[in-house]
Protein backbone atom coordinates (compact mmCIF):
# COMPACT_ATOMS: atom_id res chain seq x y z
CA UNK A 1 0.00 0.00 0.00
CA UNK A 2 1.51 3.38 -1.00
CA UNK A 3 2.93 5.57 1.90
CA UNK A 4 1.24 8.96 2.63
CA UNK A 5 4.03 11.26 2.96
CA UNK A 6 2.05 14.60 3.80
CA UNK A 7 4.71 16.40 6.14
CA UNK A 8 1.24 17.31 8.92
CA UNK A 9 -1.14 14.69 9.96
CA UNK A 10 -4.81 15.22 9.51
CA UNK A 11 -6.49 18.09 11.82
CA UNK A 12 -9.45 16.97 14.37
CA UNK A 13 -12.56 18.95 12.68
CA UNK A 14 -14.00 20.13 16.28
CA UNK A 15 -17.44 22.27 17.04
CA UNK A 16 -16.42 26.09 16.44
CA UNK A 17 -15.26 27.91 19.69
CA UNK A 18 -18.34 30.21 19.55
CA UNK A 19 -20.34 27.25 19.96
CA UNK A 20 -18.70 24.70 21.93
CA UNK A 21 -17.79 27.07 24.60
CA UNK A 22 -21.87 27.54 25.49
CA UNK A 23 -22.65 23.48 25.24
CA UNK A 24 -21.32 20.83 27.13
CA UNK A 25 -20.88 18.24 23.81
CA UNK A 26 -18.01 16.86 22.65
CA UNK A 27 -15.44 19.25 21.35
CA UNK A 28 -13.71 17.22 19.03
CA UNK A 29 -15.64 15.29 16.11
CA UNK A 30 -13.31 12.49 15.40
CA UNK A 31 -11.89 11.24 11.76
CA UNK A 32 -13.93 9.58 8.99
CA UNK A 33 -13.20 6.22 7.81
CA UNK A 34 -11.73 8.69 4.80
CA UNK A 35 -9.41 10.61 6.70
CA UNK A 36 -8.13 7.70 9.06
CA UNK A 37 -7.34 5.73 5.99
CA UNK A 38 -5.47 8.47 4.54
CA UNK A 39 -3.97 9.27 7.98
CA UNK A 40 -3.12 5.44 8.65
CA UNK A 41 -1.22 5.74 5.35
CA UNK A 42 1.12 8.38 6.82
CA UNK A 43 2.40 5.48 8.91
CA UNK A 44 5.85 3.91 7.80
CA UNK A 45 5.52 0.62 9.87
CA UNK A 46 9.06 1.14 11.18
CA UNK A 47 10.33 -2.71 11.96
CA UNK A 48 12.17 -1.16 15.31
CA UNK A 49 8.98 0.40 16.25
CA UNK A 50 9.81 3.60 18.39
CA UNK A 51 6.16 4.38 19.03
CA UNK A 52 5.39 1.10 21.08
CA UNK A 53 8.09 2.59 23.35
CA UNK A 54 6.59 5.88 24.23
CA UNK A 55 3.45 4.23 24.81
CA UNK A 56 3.12 2.89 29.10
CA UNK A 57 1.03 0.02 28.07
CA UNK A 58 2.79 -1.29 24.89
CA UNK A 59 -0.25 -1.15 22.28
CA UNK A 60 1.61 -2.87 18.93
CA UNK A 61 0.72 0.63 16.85
CA UNK A 62 2.04 -0.58 13.91
CA UNK A 63 0.37 -3.33 13.73
CA UNK A 64 -2.92 -1.96 14.46
CA UNK A 65 -2.47 1.31 12.38
CA UNK A 66 -1.59 -1.61 9.32
CA UNK A 67 -5.03 -3.27 9.95
CA UNK A 68 -6.64 0.48 9.88
CA UNK A 69 -4.66 0.59 6.49
CA UNK A 70 -5.87 -2.39 5.13
CA UNK A 71 -10.45 -0.89 6.53
CA UNK A 72 -9.87 -4.10 8.87
CA UNK A 73 -11.21 -1.86 11.92
CA UNK A 74 -12.70 -4.57 13.62
CA UNK A 75 -9.00 -6.18 13.49
CA UNK A 76 -7.39 -2.74 14.69
CA UNK A 77 -9.35 -2.65 17.47
CA UNK A 78 -8.72 -6.41 19.00
CA UNK A 79 -4.87 -5.80 18.44
CA UNK A 80 -5.19 -2.39 20.86
CA UNK A 81 -7.33 -4.29 23.11
CA UNK A 82 -4.61 -7.05 24.27
CA UNK A 83 -3.11 -4.28 25.62
CA UNK A 84 -5.48 -1.63 26.76
CA UNK A 85 -8.34 -2.57 28.44
CA UNK A 86 -9.65 1.61 27.65
CA UNK A 87 -8.92 2.21 24.02
CA UNK A 88 -11.50 4.63 23.41
CA UNK A 89 -10.95 6.58 26.57
CA UNK A 90 -7.21 6.70 25.71
CA UNK A 91 -7.84 7.73 22.47
CA UNK A 92 -9.68 10.95 23.87
CA UNK A 93 -7.46 11.66 27.16
CA UNK A 94 -4.04 10.47 26.42
CA UNK A 95 -1.18 13.06 25.81
CA UNK A 96 0.20 10.99 22.61
CA UNK A 97 2.08 14.15 21.68
CA UNK A 98 4.72 13.03 24.62
CA UNK A 99 4.57 9.39 24.53
CA UNK A 100 4.43 7.59 21.54
CA UNK A 101 3.49 10.25 18.76
CA UNK A 102 7.14 11.69 20.42
CA UNK A 103 9.10 8.25 19.07
CA UNK A 104 7.03 8.12 15.67
CA UNK A 105 10.17 8.91 12.98
CA UNK A 106 7.24 11.21 10.95
CA UNK A 107 7.88 13.47 13.62
CA UNK A 108 12.03 14.34 12.62
CA UNK A 109 10.59 16.12 9.59
CA UNK A 110 7.50 16.97 9.97
CA UNK A 111 4.52 15.82 12.07
CA UNK A 112 4.18 12.43 13.75
CA UNK A 113 1.44 10.14 12.82
CA UNK A 114 -1.72 11.13 14.34
CA UNK A 115 -1.82 7.82 16.64
CA UNK A 116 -4.22 9.28 19.19
CA UNK A 117 -6.83 10.42 16.61
CA UNK A 118 -6.61 6.41 14.98
CA UNK A 119 -6.76 4.82 18.56
CA UNK A 120 -10.00 6.78 19.06
CA UNK A 121 -11.57 5.97 15.28
CA UNK A 122 -11.28 2.26 15.57
CA UNK A 123 -12.43 2.35 19.18
CA UNK A 124 -15.57 4.58 17.82
CA UNK A 125 -15.91 2.16 15.06
CA UNK A 126 -16.00 -0.90 17.01
CA UNK A 127 -18.12 0.59 19.95
CA UNK A 128 -20.60 1.88 17.03
CA UNK A 129 -20.63 -1.45 14.32
CA UNK A 130 -19.39 -4.66 16.24
CA UNK A 131 -22.01 -6.98 18.69
CA UNK A 132 -21.35 -7.08 22.11
CA UNK A 133 -20.28 -11.17 22.18
CA UNK A 134 -17.50 -11.16 24.59
CA UNK A 135 -15.71 -14.58 25.20
CA UNK A 136 -15.72 -15.04 29.19
CA UNK A 137 -12.49 -16.79 29.93
CA UNK A 138 -13.12 -20.04 32.45
CA UNK A 139 -13.27 -19.31 36.84
CA UNK A 140 -9.44 -20.27 37.82
CA UNK A 141 -10.96 -21.06 41.02
CA UNK A 142 -9.10 -17.64 42.39
CA UNK A 143 -10.57 -14.21 43.74
CA UNK A 144 -8.74 -10.86 43.70
CA UNK A 145 -10.49 -7.42 45.11
CA UNK A 146 -9.73 -4.31 43.82
CA UNK A 147 -9.86 -0.56 45.19
CA UNK A 148 -11.26 1.74 43.03
CA UNK A 149 -12.84 1.97 39.74
CA UNK A 150 -10.53 4.61 37.69
CA UNK A 151 -8.66 3.86 35.14
CA UNK A 152 -5.48 2.09 37.13
CA UNK A 153 -7.88 -0.26 38.62
CA UNK A 154 -10.26 -1.21 35.67
CA UNK A 155 -6.86 -2.16 33.93
CA UNK A 156 -6.13 -4.07 36.66
CA UNK A 157 -9.31 -6.20 36.83
CA UNK A 158 -9.67 -6.43 32.70
CA UNK A 159 -6.17 -8.24 32.35
CA UNK A 160 -6.99 -10.40 35.47
CA UNK A 161 -10.86 -11.11 34.40
CA UNK A 162 -9.07 -12.25 30.83
CA UNK A 163 -7.03 -15.08 33.10
CA UNK A 164 -9.73 -16.45 34.64
CA UNK A 165 -9.81 -14.57 37.90
CA UNK A 166 -13.22 -13.67 39.68
CA UNK A 167 -12.26 -10.06 40.43
CA UNK A 168 -14.37 -7.69 42.34
CA UNK A 169 -14.15 -3.77 41.97
CA UNK A 170 -14.80 -1.68 44.89
CA UNK A 171 -15.82 2.06 44.28
CA UNK A 172 -16.27 4.42 46.51
CA UNK A 173 -19.08 7.11 44.88
CA UNK A 174 -22.17 5.66 42.75
CA UNK A 175 -20.77 5.71 39.29
CA UNK A 176 -17.83 3.36 37.76
CA UNK A 177 -14.89 5.12 36.72
CA UNK A 178 -13.23 6.87 39.19
CA UNK A 179 -11.51 10.02 37.63
CA UNK A 180 -13.01 9.27 34.31
CA UNK A 181 -16.40 9.67 35.07
CA UNK A 182 -15.97 12.92 38.10
CA UNK A 183 -13.04 14.58 36.87
CA UNK A 184 -12.64 14.89 33.06
CA UNK A 185 -15.75 16.88 31.28
CA UNK A 186 -18.10 15.85 29.36
CA UNK A 187 -16.83 17.93 26.43
CA UNK A 188 -13.81 16.27 26.44
CA UNK A 189 -15.25 12.46 27.59
CA UNK A 190 -18.69 11.72 27.26
CA UNK A 191 -19.64 9.87 30.15
CA UNK A 192 -21.44 7.28 27.97
CA UNK A 193 -17.92 6.28 26.09
CA UNK A 194 -16.96 5.32 30.30
CA UNK A 195 -20.24 3.31 30.35
CA UNK A 196 -19.60 1.43 27.25
CA UNK A 197 -15.70 0.47 28.46
CA UNK A 198 -16.90 -0.19 32.16
CA UNK A 199 -19.80 -2.12 30.57
CA UNK A 200 -17.05 -4.35 28.79
CA UNK A 201 -15.43 -5.38 32.13
CA UNK A 202 -18.19 -6.66 32.94
CA UNK A 203 -19.35 -8.86 30.43
CA UNK A 204 -15.75 -10.39 31.33
CA UNK A 205 -16.89 -11.32 34.47
CA UNK A 206 -15.78 -8.43 36.28
CA UNK A 207 -18.27 -7.13 39.02
CA UNK A 208 -18.59 -3.90 40.08
CA UNK A 209 -19.71 -2.47 43.83
CA UNK A 210 -20.47 0.86 43.83
CA UNK A 211 -20.94 3.00 47.12
CA UNK A 212 -18.40 0.83 49.01
CA UNK A 213 -15.62 2.93 51.34
CA UNK A 214 -13.00 0.91 51.48
CA UNK A 215 -11.22 1.54 54.95
CA UNK A 216 -14.94 2.67 55.90
CA UNK A 217 -17.56 0.07 54.99
CA UNK A 218 -14.85 -2.27 54.87
CA UNK A 219 -11.00 -3.17 55.60
CA UNK A 220 -8.82 -4.25 53.29
CA UNK A 221 -7.83 -6.69 56.28
CA UNK A 222 -11.74 -7.73 56.16
CA UNK A 223 -10.70 -8.35 52.09
CA UNK A 224 -8.66 -10.58 53.07
CA UNK A 225 -10.78 -12.34 55.34
CA UNK A 226 -13.68 -12.80 52.33
CA UNK A 227 -11.10 -15.14 50.77
CA UNK A 228 -9.49 -12.56 48.28
CA UNK A 229 -6.22 -13.75 48.11
CA UNK A 230 -5.03 -10.51 46.99
CA UNK A 231 -5.99 -7.07 46.80
CA UNK A 232 -4.95 -3.93 44.70
CA UNK A 233 -5.46 -0.43 45.65
CA UNK A 234 -6.30 2.23 42.99
CA UNK A 235 -8.29 4.35 45.14
CA UNK A 236 -6.93 7.76 43.29
CA UNK A 237 -5.21 10.69 44.66
CA UNK A 238 -9.45 12.53 45.42
CA UNK A 239 -8.20 14.86 48.60
CA UNK A 240 -7.33 18.47 47.42
CA UNK A 241 -4.69 20.73 48.22
CA UNK A 242 -4.83 24.65 48.89
CA UNK A 243 -2.30 26.94 49.18
CA UNK A 244 -3.10 28.38 52.71
CA UNK A 245 -3.99 32.22 52.05
CA UNK A 246 -6.39 34.28 53.55
CA UNK A 247 -10.23 33.93 52.43
CA UNK A 248 -10.04 30.35 51.22
CA UNK A 249 -12.82 29.48 53.34
CA UNK A 250 -14.97 32.18 51.86
CA UNK A 251 -18.00 30.72 49.83
CA UNK A 252 -17.41 31.12 46.37
CA UNK A 253 -13.96 28.82 46.87
CA UNK A 254 -13.89 25.40 45.40
CA UNK A 255 -11.05 22.85 44.77
CA UNK A 256 -11.28 21.99 41.38
CA UNK A 257 -12.09 18.59 42.32
CA UNK A 258 -15.64 19.71 44.05
CA UNK A 259 -16.07 21.82 41.25
CA UNK A 260 -15.49 19.10 38.54
CA UNK A 261 -17.39 16.49 40.79
CA UNK A 262 -20.63 18.22 40.99
CA UNK A 263 -20.70 19.34 37.63
CA UNK A 264 -18.99 16.10 35.39
CA UNK A 265 -20.59 12.91 37.81
CA UNK A 266 -23.52 15.03 39.65
CA UNK A 267 -25.05 17.51 37.01
CA UNK A 268 -25.34 20.40 39.03
CA UNK A 269 -25.68 22.73 36.57
CA UNK A 270 -28.42 21.38 35.49
CA UNK A 271 -31.89 23.42 36.38
CA UNK A 272 -33.04 21.29 39.78
CA UNK A 273 -29.70 20.01 40.47
CA UNK A 274 -30.24 18.58 44.25
CA UNK A 275 -26.11 19.54 44.61
CA UNK A 276 -26.08 23.03 43.03
CA UNK A 277 -23.29 24.97 41.83
CA UNK A 278 -22.87 28.43 41.29
CA UNK A 279 -23.03 30.07 38.14
CA UNK A 280 -20.38 32.83 38.23
CA UNK A 281 -20.08 35.99 36.98
CA UNK A 282 -16.41 36.07 37.19
CA UNK A 283 -14.28 32.68 37.63
CA UNK A 284 -10.48 32.77 38.96
CA UNK A 285 -8.45 29.37 37.86
CA UNK A 286 -5.42 28.92 40.09
CA UNK A 287 -2.83 26.54 38.46
CA UNK A 288 -1.82 25.23 34.89
CA UNK A 289 -2.49 21.54 34.62
CA UNK A 290 -5.52 19.34 32.84
CA UNK A 291 -7.17 20.08 35.96
CA UNK A 292 -7.34 23.42 35.62
CA UNK A 293 -8.13 23.45 32.06
CA UNK A 294 -10.70 21.47 32.70
CA UNK A 295 -12.19 23.79 35.63
CA UNK A 296 -11.65 26.67 33.42
CA UNK A 297 -13.67 25.64 30.25
CA UNK A 298 -16.13 24.09 32.30
CA UNK A 299 -16.86 27.48 34.25
CA UNK A 300 -16.95 29.41 30.80
CA UNK A 301 -19.73 27.05 29.87
CA UNK A 302 -21.30 27.98 32.72
CA UNK A 303 -21.57 31.26 31.50
CA UNK A 304 -18.67 33.38 33.79
CA UNK A 305 -16.23 36.17 32.27
CA UNK A 306 -12.91 33.13 33.02
CA UNK A 307 -9.14 33.97 33.79
CA UNK A 308 -6.86 31.50 34.70
CA UNK A 309 -3.42 32.52 36.64
CA UNK A 310 -0.50 30.82 36.80
CA UNK A 311 2.49 31.77 38.46
CA UNK A 312 5.58 30.80 35.85
CA UNK A 313 5.12 31.34 32.42
CA UNK A 314 3.42 30.10 29.08
CA UNK A 315 5.90 28.19 28.02
CA UNK A 316 5.67 26.02 31.47
CA UNK A 317 2.31 25.15 31.43
CA UNK A 318 2.17 21.49 32.18
CA UNK A 319 -1.32 21.38 30.75
CA UNK A 320 -1.63 19.66 27.52
CA UNK A 321 -0.72 22.09 24.86
CA UNK A 322 -4.48 21.45 23.32
CA UNK A 323 -6.18 21.77 25.92
CA UNK A 324 -4.62 24.99 26.37
CA UNK A 325 -5.16 26.48 22.74
CA UNK A 326 -9.21 24.96 22.96
CA UNK A 327 -9.81 27.24 26.09
CA UNK A 328 -7.60 30.45 24.45
CA UNK A 329 -10.03 29.65 21.45
CA UNK A 330 -13.18 29.35 23.97
CA UNK A 331 -12.36 33.35 25.35
CA UNK A 332 -10.51 32.02 28.58
CA UNK A 333 -8.13 35.00 29.69
CA UNK A 334 -4.54 33.96 30.79
CA UNK A 335 -2.50 35.75 33.71
CA UNK A 336 1.13 34.20 33.69
CA UNK A 337 4.04 35.18 36.62
CA UNK A 338 0.74 35.63 38.63
CA UNK A 339 0.73 34.23 41.72
CA UNK A 340 -2.63 34.80 44.88
CA UNK A 341 -1.88 36.07 47.87
CA UNK A 342 -5.48 36.81 49.14
CA UNK A 343 -8.90 36.37 48.80
CA UNK A 344 -10.95 39.19 49.71
CA UNK A 345 -14.92 38.70 50.32
CA UNK A 346 -17.94 40.66 51.20
CA UNK A 347 -20.56 39.32 53.64
CA UNK A 348 -19.01 35.81 53.52
CA UNK A 349 -18.81 35.41 49.75
CA UNK A 350 -15.81 36.25 47.29
CA UNK A 351 -15.16 39.29 45.90
CA UNK A 352 -11.82 39.40 44.68
CA UNK A 353 -8.27 37.85 44.50
CA UNK A 354 -5.13 39.80 45.37
CA UNK A 355 -2.23 38.48 43.54
CA UNK A 356 1.49 39.63 42.71
CA UNK A 357 3.61 39.50 40.16
CA UNK A 358 6.56 36.91 39.66
CA UNK A 359 9.52 36.45 38.13
CA UNK A 360 11.72 33.24 37.20
CA UNK A 361 15.11 32.21 38.86
CA UNK A 362 16.70 29.17 39.24
CA UNK A 363 15.12 26.09 38.55
CA UNK A 364 14.18 24.47 41.17
CA UNK A 365 14.10 20.16 42.24
CA UNK A 366 11.22 20.15 39.60
CA UNK A 367 13.90 21.05 36.80
CA UNK A 368 11.76 24.30 36.36
CA UNK A 369 12.69 28.04 36.95
CA UNK A 370 11.12 29.09 40.65
CA UNK A 371 8.90 31.53 40.49
CA UNK A 372 9.53 34.60 43.27
CA UNK A 373 7.08 37.72 43.90
CA UNK A 374 8.08 41.04 42.60
CA UNK A 375 8.07 43.48 45.77
CA UNK A 376 5.53 45.65 45.35
CA UNK A 377 3.42 44.55 42.38
CA UNK A 378 0.19 43.09 44.02
CA UNK A 379 -3.02 44.07 41.97
CA UNK A 380 -6.34 42.98 42.77
CA UNK A 381 -8.77 40.75 40.07
CA UNK A 382 -12.05 41.40 40.19
CA UNK A 383 -14.03 37.13 41.39
CA UNK A 384 -17.20 36.06 42.57
CA UNK A 385 -15.52 32.42 42.00
CA UNK A 386 -11.98 31.27 42.59
CA UNK A 387 -11.50 27.37 42.11
CA UNK A 388 -8.10 26.28 43.40
CA UNK A 389 -6.56 23.74 40.85
CA UNK A 390 -2.88 23.36 42.50
CA UNK A 391 -2.87 20.05 42.69
CA UNK A 392 -4.24 16.80 44.81
CA UNK A 393 -3.10 13.72 46.92
CA UNK A 394 -3.93 10.19 48.20
CA UNK A 395 -6.86 10.03 50.73
CA UNK A 396 -5.08 8.95 54.16
CA UNK A 397 -8.06 6.32 55.01
CA UNK A 398 -7.19 3.36 52.93
CA UNK A 399 -3.57 3.95 55.09
CA UNK A 400 -4.59 4.22 58.45
CA UNK A 401 -7.10 1.06 58.46
CA UNK A 402 -4.31 -0.94 56.74
CA UNK A 403 -1.86 -2.99 58.83
CA UNK A 404 1.72 -2.77 57.65
CA UNK A 405 0.65 0.33 54.82
CA UNK A 406 3.74 1.88 54.03
CA UNK A 407 3.31 5.18 52.18
CA UNK A 408 5.85 8.32 51.34
CA UNK A 409 5.54 11.92 52.91
CA UNK A 410 3.02 12.82 50.62
CA UNK A 411 0.82 10.37 51.52
CA UNK A 412 0.88 8.09 48.42
CA UNK A 413 1.94 4.50 48.66
CA UNK A 414 5.07 2.86 48.23
CA UNK A 415 5.73 0.30 46.07
CA UNK A 416 8.05 -2.16 44.15
CA UNK A 417 7.65 -0.02 40.60
CA UNK A 418 8.39 -3.34 38.54
CA UNK A 419 5.77 -4.99 40.03
CA UNK A 420 3.52 -2.88 42.32
CA UNK A 421 4.05 -4.68 45.18
CA UNK A 422 3.82 -2.83 48.69
CA UNK A 423 5.00 -3.68 52.10
CA UNK A 424 2.30 -5.67 52.87
CA UNK A 425 2.32 -9.01 51.65
CA UNK A 426 -0.70 -9.93 48.42
CA UNK A 427 -1.14 -6.12 48.52
CA UNK A 428 -0.43 -3.70 45.38
CA UNK A 429 -0.86 -0.45 44.44
CA UNK A 430 -0.95 1.52 41.21
CA UNK A 431 -2.10 4.80 39.36
CA UNK A 432 -2.33 8.26 41.48
CA UNK A 433 -2.33 6.26 45.01
CA UNK A 434 1.09 5.90 44.14
CA UNK A 435 2.46 8.85 42.41
CA UNK A 436 -0.09 11.66 43.22
CA UNK A 437 -2.09 12.94 40.15
CA UNK A 438 -0.82 11.97 36.67
CA UNK A 439 -1.88 10.88 33.61
CA UNK A 440 -4.97 7.92 32.67
CA UNK A 441 -2.03 6.45 30.76
CA UNK A 442 0.36 6.28 33.31
CA UNK A 443 -2.66 4.55 35.73
CA UNK A 444 -3.20 2.28 33.28
CA UNK A 445 0.39 1.35 32.82
CA UNK A 446 0.50 0.70 36.50
CA UNK A 447 -2.83 -1.18 36.45
CA UNK A 448 -1.31 -3.68 34.00
CA UNK A 449 1.94 -4.13 35.79
CA UNK A 450 0.35 -5.24 38.89
CA UNK A 451 -2.01 -7.86 37.20
CA UNK A 452 0.78 -9.63 35.74
CA UNK A 453 2.80 -9.29 39.71
CA UNK A 454 -0.99 -10.76 40.87
CA UNK A 455 -1.30 -13.63 38.72
CA UNK A 456 2.73 -14.31 39.35
CA UNK A 457 2.16 -14.48 43.41
CA UNK A 458 -1.19 -16.13 43.18
CA UNK A 459 -0.33 -18.61 40.87
CA UNK A 460 3.18 -19.58 42.45
CA UNK A 461 5.33 -18.35 39.32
Amino acid sequence: MAVNMEPKKHEMPVQAPDVRNHNFSEVALGYSEETALSEAARCLNCKHMPCVTGCPVNIHIPAFIEKVKEGDFEGAYKIISESSSLPAVCGRVCPQETQCESKCVRGIKGEPVGIGRLERFVADWHNEHASENVNKPEFNGHKVAVVGSGPSGLTCAGDLAKKGYKVSVFEALHTAGGVLVYGIPEFRLPKKIVKKEVDTLKALGVEIDTDVIIGKTVTVDELFDMGYEAVFIGSGAGLPRFMGIEGEALCGVYSANEFLTRNNLMKAYKDGSATPVMHAKKAVIVGGGNVAMDAARTAKRLGADVTVVYRRTEKELPARREEVEHAMEEGIAFKFLTNPVKIEGEDGWVKSILCQQMELSEPDESGRARPIPVEGSEYEIEADCVIMSIGTSPNPLIKSTTKGLDVNKRGGIIVNEETGETSRTGVYAGGDAVTGAATVILAMGAGKTAAKAIDEYISGK
